[in-house]
């Protein structure tokens, strides 16, 4: 008898242990994703909300369903594999020639991200404060140097908490400019045509691809290494799901917002504070700095991303690259206004995510034709 009770209760700490791993990862995925385009709205307004219904609901649909298949084969792959490099990834996927053309750019993709990173806290500082622009950039390059300096596990424990905190004030302030403005919605929509506002893509079915695409140069090598501290392929699985799932929610109601108050938030570089502003200053104080804790929460795994590729974390030559990368990335990332970065960089590598989301699917179909799951 005391053998079961001691088997239940330890079947118990497990299962609650599981579940809160499970929602850790799934914040650090919603953390990653969140960054200054989507916490400012910049990448919503571009991706979702320039192409109207189909906009939001199209890319919606496709951003939830490829974004969730995208997390759940990178953790499950983590967890199986448990490469020593992340960015093996790439070779499992596209062989050893391309996979080391995926590295490789990925890597310079995902840097030039952090990049956007500074221009969009710069963009907070100088459009919401009135402050420079380099106060905002220096101060987050700082702040996101400092994190990384500590390691991969330190970082998923900070930005697997801040994460779905900043995702539930973005959900909350999209339903609210829902709900002061419904009829919005629809005259938005009607308004579009006669609105100039930058668009990623020539058609929303591209814009969303394109999304993903970038995405998922971003998740590759972080989800992998996630993966790796999974316990179970049940637990990683149930990670990525929940994070692109929500997520890809959270888009979508961000991006009703936005076309319900098109005409007041086309055009700006922070469409995400104009909304706030609508409602309450002190609102848009702290909208202000949810859009910097989104930001940091992004930059800080780009950052450990870059620097893991070359050297193991934690090492001193991990540690002084990471200092090297962020001075680098704050100088150009001052260099060009945020909106101009969130189209250039985004949309460009966007297209070559997609050519990687193609050969994924190619493996999974062959993995499933053999019918084998990911093995060690």
């Amino acid at each position: 008898m005391s053998d079961k009770v001691v088997t239940r209760a330890h079947l118990a700490t497990v299962e609650k242990g599981s579940f809160f791993r499970v929602l850790t990862y799934a914040g650090a995925i919603m953390a990653f994703l969140i960054g200054s385009g989507f916490a400012t709205g910049q990448e919503i307004l571009q991706y979702f909300t320039s192409y109207g219904y189909w906009g939001v609901f199209g890319t919606g649909l496709l951003v939830l369903v490829l974004m969730t298949y995208v997390a759940v084969e990178f953790f499950v792959v983590g967890q199986a594999k448990k490469y020593d490099r992340p960015s093996h990834i790439f070779r499992y996927y596209c062989g050893k020639h391309l996979g080391y053309f995926f590295d490789f750019f990925s890597i310079l993709f995902v840097f030039l991200s952090f990049t956007v990173m500074v221009a969009g806290a710069g963009a907070v500082f100088e459009e919401h404060y009135g402050l420079s622009k380099f106060i905002g950039g220096i101060g987050l390059a700082v702040a996101v140097g400092i994190s990384v300096w500590f390691g991969l596990k330190s970082l998923v424990d900070v930005i697997g908490k801040i994460g779905p905190l900043v995702v539930v004030v973005a959900i909350g302030l999209g339903l609210l400019a829902i709900l002061r403005n419904p009829a919005g919605i629809s005259e938005g929509h009607q308004l579009l045509p006669g609105l100039d506002l930058t668009q990623a893509s020539k058609n929303w079915f591209m814009a969303g691809l394109s999304y993903v695409g970038f995405c998922m140069l971003w998740l590759a090598a972080f989800l992998t290494a996630l993966g790796k501290t999974a316990r179970s392929r049940k637990e990683a699985v149930a990670g990525g799901i929940t994070g692109a799932v929500v997520f890809s929610l959270a888009c979508v109601i961000v991006g009703l917002g936005l076309l319900a108050n098109i005409t007041r938030v086309g055009g700006t570089e922070i469409p995400m504070l104009v909304l706030a502003k609508d409602i309450s200053p002190v609102l848009a104080a702290g909208i202000s700095v949810m859009i910097l804790a989104g930001i940091y929460t992004t930059a800080v795994p780009l950052l450990w991303t870059v620097s893991s590729r070359f050297f193991v974390d934690k090492t001193l030559r991990f540690k002084y690259l990471t200092i090297t990368l962020a001075v680098l990335g704050t100088v150009i990332g001052l260099m060009l206004p945020f909106s101009q970065m969130v189209n250039v960089v985004y949309a460009i590598n966007g297209y070559v995510g997609v050519l990687l989301l193609a050969l994924m699917v190619v493996k999974t179909i062959s993995r499933a034709a053999r019918r084998h799951p990911v093995s060690r």
